[in-house]
């Protein structure tokens, strides 16, 4: 006689469902087409490039402060402080 398990929600999964599982699994799912993207989501209108700066003790303090402050990671901080330095002026 098959064994019997349940869910956290009371769904009952029996060792014939595991079994169909399994072997859809060791099949490689068919009928069914994954959309993954490789890598990390664009920034922009292109490739990203990573660069490299060396920042002094205080600097890099200031810089953690305000991405917590701001809850944004450090190069979040980075990009929008050079998008703002770098803007065209009028």
């Amino acid at each position: 006689m098959a064994k019997s398990y349940g869910t956290v929600d009371g769904v009952e999964i029996t060792d014939d469902v595991i079994e169909d599982l399994v072997s859809n699994a060791e099949a490689g799912f068919p009928g069914v087409t994954p959309h993954r993207m490789p890598g990390r989501p664009a920034l922009g209108s292109g490739p990203a490039k990573t660069v490299a700066v060396r920042l002094d003790p205080k600097l890099l303090e200031a810089l953690r402060q305000r991405a917590e402050h701001d809850d944004q990671t450090p190069s979040e901080v980075i990009r929008e402080a050079l998008r703002q330095f770098l803007r065209p002026t009028c």
